[in-house]
């Protein structure tokens, strides 16, 4: 019996994926950015390419002690199935706000260099990074990857995937972008904020080629080994109803029948 996919196909006496053997040709032989990489874009990374996505992946696995992590803490505590459903409660949890950054920002740069033929030099990248987030702010929106709540100044990561991004030939034009916006947002915004590590993360991905529309599980794969991390924690040393309580008893309880107004 054989299930085969675009992807590849297992039968009982071999899996092949992506045209290759699994146990002979993949296993041992390919890493696990470099395999993610190609199954996605049905395409074998190049060196630099995997390097500066694997470099994404290590910087989006960051997993501070955020909602994400605290909500599968306590559903490792309170659910029937308690690992499966903090696995999921974490990843839905990173899915649905934190790692939406890095698809934001990556979808955000792609519409702004559509149909664009990129300008030459800074003057050029300034130039259309001043009229793209003058009319951001005139629709009243955010600009995705400006601020973070604890890097305030600079986000350690931002400066480093760049610089591996043009070491490896592969600053491309939404990491260009996105630098432009860093160095003249402040003159239609009216403050300095630093450029955050999911928003590099997600114009360095988009830069690779990769579907834009595909940024946010990409920032998901990453923050699983976080996730994992969080959970391994909290069986060694359990905070979980620490936080709890600390966020029931500062909670502040609405009456749902009474009109907030």
């Amino acid at each position: 019996m054989s299930f085969p996919t675009s992807l590849g196909t297992s039968s009982a006496d071999e899996i092949r994926l992506l045209g290759q053997d699994l146990t002979a040709d993949l296993m041992g032989k390919v890493g696990f950015g470099e395999l993610a990489f190609w199954l996605v874009a049905m395409r074998r990374p190049t060196p630099s390419e995997t390097r500066v996505f694997e470099a994404v992946l290590v910087a989006l696995a960051d997993h501070g002690f955020t909602p994400t992590a605290i909500a599968a803490r306590l559903t490792y505590l309170s659910a029937p199935d308690s690992l499966q459903g903090a696995l999921a409660a974490g990843l839905l949890g990173g899915g649905s706000r934190f790692l939406g950054v890095t698809e934001d920002c990556g979808m955000y740069l792609h519409e702004a260099l559509e149909g664009l033929e990129p300008p030459t030099d800074d003057a050029g990248w300034d130039a259309l990074a001043l009229e793209v987030v003058t009319a951001t702010r005139a629709a009243g929106k955010y600009v995705p990857g400006l601020g973070h709540p604890v890097h305030k100044v600079e986000d350690p990561r931002t400066p480093v995937l760049i610089g591996i991004a043009a070491d490896e030939g592969l600053l491309g034009p939404h990491l260009q972008l996105f630098q432009a916006i860093g160095r003249t947002h402040e003159q239609v915004l009216g403050r300095k904020l630093p450029l955050n590590g999911a928003g590099v993360c997600g114009a360095a991905l988009a830069d690779l080629g990769l579907p834009v529309e595909l940024l946010r599980g990409f920032a998901l794969l990453a923050r699983a080994a976080g996730l994992l991390g969080q959970l391994a924690e909290e069986r060694r040393r359990p905070i979980g109803m620490d936080v709890y309580l600390t966020v029931d008893r500062d909670a502040v309880y609405v009456d749902p029948s009474v009109d907030p107004s």
